[in-house]
């Protein structure tokens, strides 16, 4: 079954992180990676710009309405995603705790609704 793992963080403490710490944030998502593609779970996974660079649009009664910026105000940001491919739900939290940001954000597990 396959389960979309997002990150949620606030990404205002990249501007305030040490070189250091991105670097031993970065090598934890490589080794996360590694995981997943040699255990065959990985499907896709992306890192997302900004949300100052998110565009949202709306449709309301046949008109279009595009707004600079994310959906809502929040103190976490939607920051990247993995879609994995696994036996269960458990295996999908397992994986979650994993994720560096899961230390500093949370990690939201939810499966792929397949259509019949």
């Amino acid at each position: 079954m396959k389960y979309l793992l997002t990150i949620y963080d606030d990404e205002s403490m990249w501007s305030d992180a040490q070189p250091g710490d991105v670097n031993t944030m970065m090598d934890g998502y490589r080794k996360f990676g590694e995981e997943i593609t040699t255990n065959g779970a990985y499907v896709a996974g992306e890192a997302l710009e900004s949300v100052s660079t998110a565009t949202t649009v709306r449709v309301k009664d046949g008109e279009r309405l595009v707004t600079d910026g994310p959906f809502a105000e929040t103190k976490e940001q939607l920051g990247g995603f993995y879609l994995l491919d696994c036996k269960d739900l458990d295996e999908a939290i397992a994986y979650a705790a994993k994720i560096p940001g899961a230390q500093s954000g949370c990690i939201e597990v939810r499966p792929v609704r397949v259509f019949a």
